[in-house]
């Protein structure tokens, strides 16, 4: 087999040994593999249908295997009518992402934050946290210990162990749940391969990545195993090893013209940024059984380890001594699913998918006090979710020559129980002294379920519109802690929340939409109560909050040209009851609280009294030109702003911007694929303008610099090389110019000038 063809971006296919199979392989014969070819997405949205001449028997066992011919194409997303994108294996290979979060850099509408090193959270239009959403494999990620603005658990995804990673912009609340007010991300893992051919096939594969900038070294092992194209078995471990990182410096604070001091800490050579090392540890396995064209079984169990991760901004923290650091010891998070998949089924249930799934999310934190002090805090949460999520499509009906008509439906429930703690412990003496509460209330108890349909209707193959709704059902329960003041938390809510959408082709190229979108976020238990560090100081709970609601309205246009793609929308998303923080008094701390006692300042969780609006223009375009040369673009701008908690003091505005809304950023890459000897080299520069409009914790927050977070350009340059399926060699330049950069709110700086390689070693 010589080098692959490239794939309509430019970028060659994977080989069998990470083959994930369409929908056609899943419900019918084993496709013949053809030359890669570009195609534009399908046109029909909500039939996920690619197979042509199927075969209508219930069992493939003991009939004749058609030649059925496929025509590859650019991933289609999800929902073809929404602002969303996918980014292919292909093209993770390519970008060789540090982490899930990383690899979504420059993907219109998203914007990276890094606390540390080894935490990113990507904002979806302004928003992050709990107000996106998180799936894997249809599984929802999200739990009930999110916390207010970013979080690092979309990093505790392996990014080596996905297949596809799709955004989807803006609220989706009706078919995603609770927590999509700025959008969804959908995690694909990589499949078993299913050989037809033979009995018995095995494939490996072997990567081994080095990076300079942060001295990492590790790599992944996996093994697919095919027992009669219908069991297919993957394995896969991987293991990272990163050091300090290395950045272009300190960067400039555009209110003071002067390099940030804080945080990070830098080495003597003004670049190595102390608090930024980890190691990672992954396991996972996925069984797929394909009973029949109609029946497939998979279990999945996906294991994430990360140790002994400092957190930047606390290692130290500003104004604290040296030697003082926050360091999570244990980063795990286990999961453990089972789905079922049936099709070609009745009309009102074709399609049906029920998952059933156990999560563990563990963190152990230990706070070092430095020499200053003969004590640490040592804190450890445990969440355990136990999810069942069904989902099912009836038959596309002909109501009419020009018209069709279709229902997508389901119901999913998630509950987590928590455990937390937290010791105060006596270096000098081995005392520990068990402290009233943790991080949460402990045995704290959170359930998140809805019903939902969503209804689709298609005029003359060139109209189409949506309509849906969901009804949803939260509830939360904590007993109270009296030393501390907690209050006990026994809470519901409902909520009955909707989307309608118009798209309508103007070509068979040019698609225009409109939608509009209802988001719901009840309080979590993070809300309710944790008391916890955050970077402008100390965050306290509030048992009384009201959900947040928002309505999001989005207009866009859609190119799907041979030669041309693109993807342009402006949105405005407003959010009633927004939650955020405002400024507590001094004296308010309770007797004995350790973290209010040593934080300056401390912050309340309340709802604002008036809407709060982000609205902002994005847009991505991707060129194809003779030559196998092509061209991508994206741009992405989001402004907010909301009531002023403290409206009415001297000298206080009545409305404030937003914390850490991104500022206006984008990507541009230039590049040459060869489709005929696999080989690629693409220029990419990265760039965002300065962030000056702080909200007021943003001031009081050590990670932003003085007036605000600077602008920057960097410039990487990638290569490699493809022979599918048995090498593939990468190599990314990147920070040529060893510019010194960082990402708005982020705590570290991004890396220097370096270089990343991967090779990957399959048969």
């Amino acid at each position: 087999m010589g080098p692959a063809s490239a794939s309509g971006d430019g970028r060659a296919p994977e080989g069998p040994v990470e083959s994930k199979p369409s929908e056609l392989e899943r419900e019918g014969p084993e496709p013949v593999r053809e030359e890669p070819a570009r195609e534009e997405p399908a046109r029909k949205p909500e039939r996920e249908e690619t197979e042509r001449d199927a075969d209508d028997d219930d069992d493939d066992d003991g009939v004749e295997v058609r030649t059925i011919v496929v025509e590859p194409r650019r991933p289609r997303p999800s929902e073809p009518d929404r602002a969303s994108s996918v980014v292919t294996r292909a093209e993770l290979d390519e970008r060789q992402p540090r982490s899930t979060p990383d690899a979504l850099r420059g993907e219109p509408g998203v914007y990276i934050q890094q606390t540390a090193h080894s935490q990113a959270s990507p904002y979806l239009r302004g928003l992050t946290g709990q107000q996106t959403v998180m799936f894997f494999d249809g599984v929802r990620l999200n739990n009930s210990t999110f916390r207010q603005g970013p979080n690092q658990y979309f990093f505790t995804i392996d990014s080596r162990s996905i297949q596809q990673l799709e955004v989807i912009r803006g609220s989706g609340s009706t078919r995603w749940g609770a927590d999509a007010l700025g959008g969804v991300l959908l995690a694909t893992p990589v499949e078993p391969t299913l050989d037809l051919e033979k009995k018995v096939a095995v494939h490996g594969r072997g990567i081994v990545r080095f990076a300079t900038a942060d001295s990492q070294a590790g790599g992944r092992a996996q093994t697919s195993v095919s027992l009669g194209g219908k069991l297919g078995l993957l394995v896969g471990a991987g293991y990272r090893d990163l050091g300090l990182l290395r950045s272009g410096g300190r960067i400039i604070a555009p209110g003071t013209g002067e390099p940030q001091t804080v945080p990070p800490v830098f080495e003597d050579d003004e670049k190595t940024q102390l608090g930024t090392g980890f190691r990672e540890v992954t396991d996972d396995a996925r069984l797929v059984w394909r009973m029949s064209r109609k029946h497939r079984f998979t279990l999945g169990y996906y294991d994430y380890r990360q140790l002994d991760a400092p957190r930047t901004d606390k290692c130290p923290p500003p104004t604290a001594p040296q030697d003082e650091c926050l360091t999570y010891l244990h980063q795990f998070r286990t999961l453990a699913y089972g789905a079922y998949d049936h099709s070609h089924g009745p009309s009102p249930a074709e399609r049906v998918r029920l998952s059933l799934s156990y999560q563990r999310q563990h963190e152990l934190r230990q706070e070092d006090r430095g020499s200053s002090s003969p004590t640490e805090l040592d804190g450890e949460d445990n969440v355990n979710s136990a999810g069942i999520a069904l989902k099912l499509d009836t038959k596309e009906f002909a109501l009419a020559p020009w018209v069709t008509f279709g229902v997508r439906y389901g119901v999913d429930a998630y509950y987590d129980r928590i455990s937390s703690s937290l010791d105060l412990v006596y270096t000098s003496t081995g005392i520990t002294s068990t402290q009233p509460r943790g991080q949460y209330l402990d045995g704290a108890q959170y359930l998140t379920s809805g019903v939902w349909a969503e209804a689709h209707t298609e005029f003359v193959d060139r109209v189409r519109l949506k309509a849906g709704g969901r009804g949803a059902l939260v509830v939360a329960q904590a007993d109270g802690e009296p030393e501390t003041a907690s209050e006990p938390v026994d809470r519901h809510w409902e909520a009955l929340i909707g989307n309608v959408g118009i798209a309508g082709d103007a070509t068979e190229w040019l698609t225009f939409v409109f939608n509009v979108d209802q988001g719901f976020r009840a309080p979590n238990l993070d809300d309710l109560t944790s008391r916890q560090q955050i970077g402008p100081g100390f965050q306290y709970e509030n048992a009384d909050l009201k959900p947040e609601r928002s309505l999001s309205l989005e207009l866009g246009g859609l190119v799907r040209h041979p030669w041309i793609e693109l993807d342009a929308h402006v949105y405005r998303t407003t959010i009633r009851d927004l939650i955020q923080r405002t400024s507590r008094e001094l004296e308010e701390c309770p007797e004995g609280d350790l973290g209010c006692l040593a934080s300056r300042n401390r912050w309340q969780l309340i709802n604002y009294d008036e809407l709060a609006v982000v609205m902002g223009a994005e847009g991505g375009v991707r060129l194809y030109l003779p030559l196998d040369l092509g061209a991508r673009a994206t741009i992405s701008y989001a402004w907010g702003e909301g009531a002023n908690p403290n409206a009415g003091r001297p000298l206080e505005p009545a409305r404030v911007p937003l914390s850490r809304i991104p500022p206006l950023n984008g990507i541009g890459e230039l590049g040459w694929r060869s489709k005929r000897f696999g080989a690629y080299a693409v220029g990419v520069v990265r760039w965002a303008l300065a962030q000056t409009r702080l909200a007021p914790q943003d001031g009081k927050d050590a990670r932003i610099p003085d007036g605000g977070t600077p602008g920057y350009v960097v410039l990487d340059i990638r290569g490699g090389y493809r022979f599918d399926p048995y090498i593939l060699v990468g190599l990314t330049f990147e920070n040529i110019l060893d510019t010194a950069y960082r990402h708005h709110g982020s705590s570290v700086n991004g890396p220097g000038r370096g270089l990343m390689a991967e090779v990957q070693i399959g048969f």
